[in-house]
């Protein structure tokens, strides 16, 4: 298929494929964080954010009802009312410490998990009843959130509306009922088409589709299917994740048979044929892993230089800070990386006795910001100008990197301008990864390649 074209041999793509490197959510990458990063260094930087700086907010929700086998998220399967409600309750404590942020402009809101609508409309309308008296949401862009369509209904949603939703992301996966057996996920397409209708019926018009492939028993004609399937709903933009098998980290993915997975041959064609399903329907390639309809603003902020990268993926948020609330939340601030207790229980104990559940983070050095600035280019744009970041000469051992790498046809060089090639979008990560000074001490610490 067009993803291993022009990478000298069929082997050579194979190889790079399952080569591992880092999503590059963030630089440097999460694996890296340390615990010198406490919940009082945390304060400290948020002291320093100027007044009225603006910000953005992700609040995680760690909870689903079941837990599907392929999910890579921090969240676990609950049945009672009581955690979910008590998780709420401390979701608005932390909220209140960030008192020094009381009147900062909020530009985007984001709630993830996890299945954050498990908290129900009660819980939405208190959080953003806290959120509207704490911030000013004059400025906020975007509020979006992560749905399962299984676990929705209308007077759900209308509390969504209520609160200011304007994006909901859908997670459909594949609609092959044999995959959806094999990942412990049933969900019917109609389940899908009917949420996505209620949606529109109430107003959250900017739907986000989330595909993977790489899943047990997946074939290329159900990832084409699938694909298919997604576009005739006309999302504005469709997100297509390659399945990260870590069951030594995630242990609910020793339910899935290693032996039907899809090899690295597979995953390249999959990848390949959904993004050419996608182009059919009129879909722009936004980055990686990204799709969007001309008119979206996702695909303009590309077309246009501005596209932005974060633990959400790509996006147009160029707020000074991210905040982080909730177990396991990742924050970015100037000075650096933030992230809080990933079990609930340790989150819980801290927020509690009244301090931020930070437990770990990473102070940035120049050098972090300068290599975090050009990966960031490199995954949003697939082109970078060396000559704005310091010239060839400052990165020699990378461009030495990407020499070969152009002789396997990932990238062009043209004196400062690297520009990865069609053939070479797949393993953009790849390209990137040069630059990355602390990757060869946590390589196989990341997903594969592709």
């Amino acid at each position: 298929m067009g993803a291993a074209s022009g990478t000298g041999s069929v082997s050579g793509a194979l190889a790079l494929a399952e080569r591992n490197v880092p999503r590059y959510t963030s630089y440097p990458s999460a694996p890296h964080f340390n615990a010198a990063v406490t919940a009082d260094v945390y304060r400290a930087w948020l002291d320093l954010l100027p007044r009225g700086a603006s910000a953005s907010l992700y609040i995680h929700v760690p909870f689903c009802t079941e837990l599907c086998h392929y999910c890579g998220c921090n969240t676990r399967a609950v049945r009672r009312r009581g955690p979910v409600d008590a998780y709420a309750e401390q979701l608005i404590a932390e909220l209140r410490m960030l008192e020094s942020l009381n009147g900062a402009r909020l530009t985007h809101l984001h709630w993830g998990g996890g299945t954050p609508s498990i908290l129900g409309p009660h819980w939405f309308e208190t959080i953003a009843a806290q959120l509207a008296a704490q911030f000013d949401l004059s400025a906020l862009k975007e509020h979006a959130i992560e749905l399962d369509p299984r676990r929705l209904d209308r007077p759900l949603i209308a509390a969504l509306k209520a609160i200011g939703v304007t994006r909901a992301s859908l997670g459909v996966q594949d609609a092959s009922p044999h995959v959806q057996q094999a990942i412990g996920r049933i969900q019917p397409f109609e389940e899908t088409e009917r949420a996505a209708g209620w949606l529109r019926e109430a107003g959250i018009d900017n739907l986000n589709l989330d595909l993977m492939y790489g899943l047990p028993t997946q074939s290329v004609a159900d990832v084409a299917r699938t694909a298919e399937l997604a576009c005739s709903l006309a999302p504005q933009r469709l997100a297509l994740f390659g399945y990260a098998h870590v069951p030594w980290f995630k242990t609910h993915q020793r339910l899935i048979d290693t032996a039907s997975l899809p090899g690295a041959g597979e995953r390249l064609e999959q990848a390949a044929v959904a993004a050419e399903v996608f182009a059919s329907f009129g879909y722009e390639a936004v980055g990686l892993d990204h799709f969007a309809l001309p008119g979206d603003e996702l695909a303009i902020a590309a077309r246009q230089g501005r596209l932005h990268r974060n633990f959400q993926g790509y996006t147009t948020d160029d707020a000074a800070a991210l905040i982080g609330v909730g177990a396991s939340s990742i924050g970015r601030l100037p000075q650096g990386f933030v992230q809080n207790a990933p079990d609930t229980a340790g989150y819980a104990r801290s927020i509690a006795a009244g301090r931020f559940a930070t437990v770990k983070g990473l102070a940035l050095t120049d050098d972090d910001r300068l290599r975090a600035a050009i990966i960031e280019r490199l995954m949003c744009d697939l082109a970078l100008d060396l000559d704005r970041f310091g010239g060839v000469a400052a990165f020699a051992s990378a461009v030495r990197e990407l020499r070969t790498l152009a002789t396997q046809g990932l990238v062009t060089i043209d004196g400062a301008r690297i520009t990865v090639t069609a053939a070479g979008r797949p393993y953009v990560r790849i390209v990137a990864a040069v630059f990355d000074s602390y990757l060869a001490a946590a390589q196989k610490r990341h997903s594969v390649a592709v």
